[in-house]
This record gives structure tokens, C-alpha cells and sequence, in this order.
């Protein structure tokens, strides 16, 4: 089985090499690839979450060398886990952007250069996931974000090379910052394998210790998008192309999520910075939701409420207890499948109007029915309407909430109703004026054709007299395969309402074996002790 650990790495990254040396010949041999290759990671992943749930960590080691000097990958039920619910949620995306790429025959940004990025990409999601080590994890953030910068600025529009300096910016700034910490650890345990480190930052001066994980901490803040952190995030993700944006939405924050666990389970169990943890839990999800109310277009409510639902994550993994990251556990993977498929559901009203604009939007549920079933299936899980899995989630974390008894934890669960409360508000509200109000003079209801040398293209549509802005083929009729990825990803989400409580009885074993500690810490340096 330790075999199979690299294969989630390193099976992307030949592929992404061989559809470089393919380049833009070949079109169909480079889909073929990406979703083959895709296809294999769920299935490697989904046998190394059933072999770690059953026999515990396992562990391999890059070019043979052994702890503690070997760059070790472990697969613990958490990787596992993340895994298989990441390479489910890439592959459907990567459907979605074949059909679309194929059905607008798009040549300006073609499969040859959006595949490989997006492979490196899910390589480096892969290796965050399975690093045992604080500076292979650097790797991995820098092989993840390496792709993203190419997927937000796909194109080449004004819009997203603005959107994409930002990001760059920000994702530059919090690796120098973590190379920080990582320097810092080292310098302080003579290590960075994470195993080691929980070891001995227990002999290490507490001030030290604070140190180091305010360091890190700071780092993940800023990658998980969590309040005062998370204003980079609206401004930049609703800018890339709908897939980009549905990947970006569903995993990348949540690799900051993860990393977050980990530090705080494996390295500084139950820390002194739990109540600060608290604070930015509770002020990212009011601060989120209420930006989220105040959107009039649906990608930028859609982001905000992603930056508000981060801190249910925060709120379980801040509590210290086995209930509490359970919970956390199961609202990260119900929340990455529920996401991506409010964004991919939106790229598919964009096609279908040429807008995600509240102002321009009116009346789809009678012009394209369907749709309008796929926005608002998981627009109430995100809710957390019962008994979908978005209110399994919530429940477990405000029981863990009360369990915890503490000022600050009664807060939060009093902070998580009401968030849960405007959530449901914002997309209500959202859902009724995109889809059931009578639809606004001059929507686009027919096949668009893009005028090619325009500086600002203009959109020619069948009731509209000119409107300005990016470059949108809309059409009456949306691709089946375009159709049946986002049907995949919201019956996904759905599935773990029905599969709640093997679910649910894997989220808390999860939670067990990290704050045990034991087993991971053992598995990797067996004898290295």
C-alpha cells in the first residue's frame, strides 16, 4: 500500500509534462489524459482511505532515505480523506472545462496550457495533503499556487490580470512568511519533520513555542481566507473562468483549512491561542455572511459566503475537543463539494445570460428550469436546511459548542445560528430574484455572438441592444456534459446526507486518531524515537 502514497503527486505531474510536450496538438489525446489521470488519483485515494481506516498511517519515504532524514508522505485517515473528496470534486470540474472549452471552440486560452496547470495544481493539493513535513508542505503551497495564478488569469482579460496581481501578491507575501516559521522551527528543535517536531516543541520554553505557532498560524490564516485575513479573496476569485473559480472556492482554502488542523491537533494540542482562534472564528462568520447579503451579483455572494462558512471549520478545530473536529472534519468535506457546485451551477446561468448580475437577471426558473433546481438544491444544503448535510455539520459543531460550556464557545454557537440564519436569507434572496421574479427588460435569452476586434467586445443577443463588457458566449441550450458535472457534484453533497452516518462515525475516528497523536507520531518515526 505505501506504494500507492506518491501516486496522487506524482501521476499529475508526468501527465501535466507529457501535455506540455504535446502542446496544442492533439486535443482530444490532451482531455483524455487529464481525465484518465484524474480517474486513477480517486481511485488510488479512495484504496489509501480504506487501508488507513483499517490498519492506521501508513508512511512512504521520497528516494528511500528513512526518518527522521527521508521527506516523508503520510496518508492518515485525514489525507485520506481529503483526497478522495478532492480528486471527486477535480474531476468533475475538469469535465466541466473540457465540455465548455470544446462547445465555445475557445482558442485564445486553449487546452494546452489551462490542463497543465490545472494538473500541477492538483499535485500540489495532493502533496499539502500528504506532507510530514513543514517544508514539503511549502512545496506543496507553492505547486498549488504556482497553477492558480495561471487558472485566475486564464484569458488574459483586464478584469482577471487585476484580480490575479492581488492574489499573487498575497500568496507571495505568505510564503515569505512561512519560510519564517519553517526557519524558525528549525532553529529552535533542529527539525522540520511535523512527527519530530510535536516531540519536541513539548521540551521547548513556552514563549518559543507561542512563537513558532503564531508564525505558521499567521501563514494559514491568510490562505484559508479567515477573518481580518480574507479581503483578497471576493475581489479575486470571481474573476476567473467558472471552473477555476468552482476549484478555487472548493479546495484551495481549504488546504489552508487542513494545514490548520493539523498544526493545531498534531504540533500544539489545546494551545494557548484557542480563544484567539475563538475571536477570528466567530468575526469570520459574521463578517462573511454580512457581506454576503449585501451582494447584487451572485459570484461575489457566493465568495463571501465562502469566507463566512470557513469559520464553522475554525469554530470546530478552536473547541479542542473530539466532537469538535469531527464536526470540523465533516463540514470541510461537505463544504467542498457544496461550494464547487454553487460555482459551477453559476458558471452555467453565465452561459446561459451572459451575466451573474441580480440587476440583469430575472425568470429562469421558467426559462431554464433545471438550472434553477441545481442552484437551489445546494443553495439550502450550504443553509443548512434539514436533514442535508450542511445542517448534520452545523449540529455536530454547536453540540460540540455547548459540550464546551465556555463563554466564548456559547457565543460562537449563538454567532453559528445566526450566520446559518443569513446565509439562508442571502440565497433565498438570490435564488428568488435570479429565477423566479419576471425577468428585466433586455436579458440576453438567445445564442450571443462575440464581435472579435473590439478593445471591449460587445455582445449581440437576441433582445439586447449592445451590451458591454467581457467577452460571454451565451446560448439557449447548455452542453449535456457541462449539464452533467454540476449534476455529479450536487448529488455528491446530497449522497452525504444519505451517507450521514458512516460519514459521521469516519469524521469522528478521524478526530480521535489526531488528537491522539500517538499513532501518526509512531508511524512515521517508528524506531526514530
Amino acid at each position: 500500500m505505501e506504494a500507492l502514497i506518491p501516486v496522487p503527486v506524482v501521476l499529475p505531474l508526468l501527465a501535466a509534462g507529457l501535455k506540455l510536450a504535446i502542446g496544442g496538438r492533439l486535443r482530444g489525446l490532451q482531455s483524455l489524459i487529464s481525465v484518465v489521470t484524474l480517474t486513477t488519483v480517486l481511485v488510488v485515494s479512495a484504496v489509501l482511505l480504506v487501508a488507513a481506516d483499517t490498519g492506521g498511517p501508513l508512511v512512504t519515504y521520497a528516494g528511500g532515505w528513512d526518518a527522521p532524514i527521508g521527506i516523508a508522505l503520510v496518508a492518515d485517515r485525514l489525507s485520506t480523506l481529503m483526497l478522495v473528496v478532492s480528486s471527486a470534486v477535480t474531476l468533475c470540474v475538469m469535465v466541466y472545462s473540457i465540455s465548455q472549452a470544446y462547445a465555445d471552440q475557445e482558442r485564445t486560452a486553449p487546452l494546452s496550457i489551462f490542463h497543465p496547470a490545472y494538473l500541477i495544481m492538483v499535485a500540489g493539493v495532493s502533496d499539502a495533503f500528504l506532507a510530514g513535513d513543514l517544508f514539503n508542505l511549502f512545496v506543496a503551497f507553492e505547486m498549488l499556487l504556482s497553477g492558480s495564478y495561471v487558472l485566475l488569469t486564464f484569458g488574459g482579460t483586464e478584469s482577471r490580470i487585476r484580480a490575479g496581481a492581488t492574489y499573487v501578491v498575497i500568496g507571495l507575501a505568505s510564503s515569505m512568511l512561512f519560510l519564517v516559521g519553517i526557519a524558525v522551527a528549525y532553529g529552535a528543535t533542529g527539525t522540520v519533520s511535523t512527527a519530530q517536531l510535536a516531540e519536541r516543541f513539548s521540551v521547548l520554553p513556552e514563549h518559543v513555542k507561542l512563537l513558532v505557532e503564531l508564525l505558521l498560524l499567521l501563514v494559514f490564516v491568510v490562505k484559508a481566507a479567515i477573518f481580518p485575513m480574507s479581503a483578497w479573496l471576493p475581489d479575486s476569485y470571481p474573476t476567473a473562468p467558472a471552473p477555476a473559480t468552482a476549484l478555487f472556492a472548493g479546495l484551495l482554502t481549504k488546504v489552508g483549512i487542513y494545514s490548520i488542523i493539523r498544526l493545531e491537533a498534531l504540533l500544539f494540542p489545546g494551545g494557548p491561542v484557542s480563544g484567539l482562534l475563538m475571536w477570528a472564528a466567530l468575526l469570520t462568520m459574521l463578517v462573511g455572511v454580512f457581506g454576503a447579503v449585501a451582494q447584487t451579483d451572485i459570484k461575489r455572494m457566493l465568495s463571501f459566503t465562502l469566507v463566512s462558512h470557513i469559520g464553522y471549520m475554525v469554530f470546530g478545530v478552536a473547541l479542542s475537543s473530539v466532537l469538535g473536529l469531527a464536526g470540523a472534519v465533516f463540514y470541510v468535506v461537505h463544504h467542498i463539494t457544496v461550494q464547487t457546485s454553487l460555482f459551477l451551477v453559476t458558471g452555467l446561468i453565465e452561459r446561459r445570460t451572459g451575466t451573474t448580475s441580480l440587476d440583469r437577471l430575472g425568470g429562469l426558473m421558467r426559462l431554464a428550469p433545471l438550472i434553477a433546481v441545481l442552484f437551489f438544491v445546494p443553495a439550502m444544503n450550504l443553509a443548512g436546511i434539514p436533514p442535508m448535510s450542511g445542517f448534520l455539520g452545523k449540529l455536530t459543531l454547536i453540540q460540540a459548542g455547548v459540550a464546551d460550556g465556555s463563554p466564548m464557545a456559547i457565543t460562537l454557537v449563538v454567532g453559528s445560528l445566526v450566520t446559518s440564519l443569513l446565509t439562508l436569507y442571502a440565497v433565498a434572496t438570490t435564488w428568488n430574484k435570479a429565477f423566479w421574479r419576471t425577468p428585466p427588460p433586455g436579458m440576453i435569452k438567445k445564442v450571443g455572438t462575440v464581435l472579435e476586434g473590439e478593445e471591449t467586445p460587445v455582445i449581440r443577443a437576441t433582445g439586447t441592444e449592445g451590451i458591454t463588457g467581457r467577452a460571454i458566449v451565451t446560448s439557449s441550450t447548455i452542453p449535456l456534459p457541462l449539464l452533467g458535472s454540476a449534476m455529479a457534484l450536487v448529488a455528491l453533497a446530497l449522497s452525504f446526507t444519505v451517507l450521514a452516518g458512516p460519514l459521521s462515525a469516519l469524521a469522528e475516528r478521524t478526530a480521535g486518531e489526531l488528537m491522539a497523536r500517538e499513532p501518526y507520531i509512531s508511524a512515521v518515526l517508528g524506531g526514530e524515537r
